[in-house]
């Protein structure tokens, strides 16, 4: 890993052996001359570093417009790969800045003004980030796992000043990006745009892979080439959402899962996003992630500064299923929390699809005793616990446990659940309130809504002003009661709506456009408090399922809810689409009960554990209608997973099938050395008279031999691993429709 810097030529080469970017000045403007598969630099071998400055394109194009006719000085930035481009000196793409003056201008001259190289990687304040390693359980920002770039670029007649971070990590081909904006001026400016990543390519031959969805049916890959126009995913909701996920894969239209050259963009952000891509009519491609500008308009005082969220920048030219693995480490190393991370976490009963709002404590206790007899090792106490919550009506912004149903409150009920031998969690849904409630009663400001405008509502809540840091401590203070006095080990921290009538009744007009991004602030600062109170709590997130799935939350929680669909066969498709950027130890998966309660499809128990097994592993259905042959088999499971989980969560998953066509699915997890894997293979819907199929594995050491057994007993066979990724397995008489088998591949 080196950040190599030539002064004289005012270039920098950030380079780890499998990515390089070059970035160089011209005429005072920072260009980006390259990014992608890593290059020579003499300066690696001990001479002077290379100089790549014939990769800049100053060509003469017909209508480009130059701030100066002098040809030392001319410059065409609309043809140019500007790293941090501006609107209105003749680059009439998309700006990555916008900063609007107080005489109305937009206007801004960003030009170079220094630089400095740290070893490891800062901290961004108040936001989710990576890092460059953990040491000794704790996050080593210093470490030289990770270096860091930092240019200044300035405005003169403004004083706005632009600082923008590369940071490259030694052993992944990833660049973490952000941008700190700084006004050193003597007025007030207002920032309406502030992209994290801005990345000019010098071509279009790129197909876009987004991940799209809704409830139920989160993150399904769409792949389509780009073309000239603008190509966009976004959130304008408060979160990230189920319907376009802020993360994107740019793939060479040959790439496939094992070969090709692709991007990948990953925005470690849980609010508003904008990610798109901008062909201009000569094929050059920009790439830009950041806060959705729309309705974003920031006030910065003299003096003040705002710092983006973070967006990483991954490379392969080996295909998406190496993307996804640099992108699974980059989580699971570089992102996740150290307490939490790689660390298995307890396999779980939840009691909302056995009961719903229908429950008493004696009814928990049997569903958790059936758990403790399957093995089963949290039990998870589910909406309605809390004050006058019996349905969707009330409730909500009153923690405190409802003594009609919980006579010995939340202490009480943990206390007779540890008693058996489990870990209790709890389900909190803090950034929302009912009106009819206590906290409502009393603070009706504290809900976002617009003067005299009307109040929209969905499941009869409204969302708490969580850019308000007096509702934050508020909330946090019923937490923290509830969690000190309480032995419980995890939290579901929910959230079913999204932001409407987005009002800050705590700030004047110049702070109205602040307040989407102030919210989620508020949000990550609970999470810091929470953490810095009780650091060994396990927070799964949850937003109606997958609605708030992002590498920001993932910061905090080690797990997120997948989808609210627990269908097996629909679970196949939103966890296979998950895995290009999410690991399997992020995915929350549990078997529930059949008919399913989203779908009414049955499948058989098997098939819904051998999906569920491909994620953090639970159960949510009503253990005390199952039957006893059931209950035997849901025994069996939950040892198979306890045995396989570090396989399963710390492998690299390789996408064998997609589930798309509605036919079949696979996928297998191999483990760092090649010595193990773990292979799912599932049939959708079968096929009459069926014709020959054969799974091909990946990821195994061709010339070593491994013993491959299925868990239904029907296949034992001894095979180089050659053979079994080039000749593979006959699975073609697998079953019928929703059949499934587990392989097991150890090496010999």
């Amino acid at each position: 890993m080196d950040i190599i810097i030539n002064d004289e030529l005012t270039q920098f080469h950030l380079t780890n052996g499998r990515l390089s970017m070059i970035l160089k000045v011209v005429n005072g403007k920072l260009l980006n001359l390259y990014t992608g598969a890593a290059l020579p630099d003499a300066a690696l071998d001990g001479g002077e570093p290379s100089d790549f400055g014939y990769l800049v394109d100053d060509r003469f194009r017909v209508q480009a417009s130059t701030p100066s006719d002098d040809e030392a000085d001319r410059q065409f930035v609309e043809h140019q790969r500007v790293e941090y481009p501006e609107f209105g000196m003749g680059d009439y793409r998309h700006p990555a800045i916008e900063a609007v003056q107080a005489n109305g201008s937009r206007v801004t001259d960003l030009r170079f003004a220094g630089y400095r190289v740290a070893s490891g990687k800062p901290a961004l304040p108040g936001l989710p980030a990576t890092f460059p390693e953990v040491r000794d359980g704790k996050i080593a920002y210093d470490s030289p796992a990770a270096e860091t770039l930092s240019i200044d670029l300035a405005d003169e007649l403004t004083g706005l000043t632009v600082t923008l971070n590369y940071t490259i990590f030694r052993d992944e081909p990833v660049i973490a990006r952000s941008a700190s904006i700084a006004n050193r001026g003597a007025e007030p400016l207002t920032i309406t745009r502030a992209a994290s990543l801005n990345l000019d390519l010098p071509d279009s031959d790129y197909d876009m892979i987004e991940f799209t969805g809704a409830w139920a049916r989160e993150r399904t890959p769409q792949r389509q080439p780009l073309h000239p126009g603008i190509q966009q995913i976004e959130s304008l909701r408060g979160a990230s959402s189920p319907f376009f996920s802020p993360n994107a894969v740019f793939a060479r239209p040959a790439a496939t899962e094992d070969a090709g050259e692709a991007f990948g963009l990953a925005f470690v952000y849980s609010g508003n996003f904008d990610l798109h891509a901008e062909v201009d009519t000569y094929h050059a491609t920009r790439l830009q992630l950041g806060i959705n500008p729309f309705g974003f308009a920031w006030h910065l005082a003299p003096g003040e500064t705002f710092q983006t969220p973070e967006a990483l920048l991954g490379y392969t030219d080996r295909g998406l299923n190496d993307l996804s693995h640099t992108f699974h480490r980059i989580v699971l190393d570089h992102l996740q929390r150290p307490a939490w991370a790689r660390r298995e976490r307890p396999v779980l009963i939840n009691n909302w699809e056995a009961t719903y709002f229908d429950f008493t404590e004696d009814k928990l206790l049997d569903l958790a005793k059936l758990a403790k007899k399957a093995g089963i090792e949290l039990f998870v106490l589910d909406d309605g616990w809390f004050g006058a919550r019996t349905d969707e009506d009330a409730g909500l912004g009153d923690w405190k446990a409802n003594p009609d149903r919980l006579p010995e409150g939340i202490a009480g009920i943990a206390r007779k659940i540890n008693e058996l031998g489990m870990d209790f969690g709890l389900w909190f849904e803090p950034e929302m309130v009912n009106k009819n409630s206590d906290l409502y009663r009393a603070h009706p400001d504290w809900l976002i809504s617009t003067p005299g405008r009307r109040q929209s509502i969905y499941r009869h809540q409204f969302v708490l002003n969580f850019a308000d840091p007096a509702v934050v401590d508020d909330i946090y203070g019923q937490m923290h009661a509830i969690l000190a006095n309480a032995n419980v080990a995890y939290v579901k921290w929910d959230m079913n709506r999204f932001i409407t009538e987005a009002y800050d009744a705590t700030r004047g007009a110049e702070h109205q456009g602040e307040i989407m991004h102030r919210y989620i602030l508020g949000v990550y600062s609970l999470y810091e408090r929470l953490f810095a109170a009780f650091p060994d709590l396990i927070i799964e997130g949850c937003a109606s399922g997958g609605s708030r799935f992002d590498y920001g939350i993932l910061a905090y929680s080690p797990q997120i809810w997948t989808s609210d669909d627990t269908d097996a066969v629909e679970r196949m498709s939103i966890q296979y689409g998950t895995s290009y950027f999410f690991p399997v130890a992020a995915m929350g998966a549990h078997v529930s009960i059949t008919p399913n309660h989203q779908t009414g499809r049955s499948e058989p128990l098997s098939t819904r554990a051998n999906v569920a097994m491909f994620g953090t592993f639970g159960y949510e259905m009503d253990l005390t209608r199952t039957s006893a042959e059931d209950l035997d088999e849901i025994a069996e499971q939950v040892a198979f997973f306890k045995e396989h989980a570090p396989l399963l969560h710390n492998g690299d998953l390789y996408r064998l099938r997609a589930p798309y066509d509605h036919r079949r699915m696979a996928w297998m997890s191999v483990d760092a050395d090649r010595a193990h894997a773990i292979v799912g293979d599932y049939v959708i819907l079968g096929i009459p008279n069926r014709p020959k199929s054969r799974l091909y594995l990946r990821g195994l050491d061709e010339t070593a031999r491994y013993r491959v057994v299925s868990t239904d007993g029907r296949f034992d066979a001894v095979r180089s691993g050659g053979e079994l990724m080039r000749a593979g397995i006959d699975d073609t008489d697998l079953g019928p429709d929703f059949a499934s088998r587990i392989y097991l591949v150890d090496r010999v």
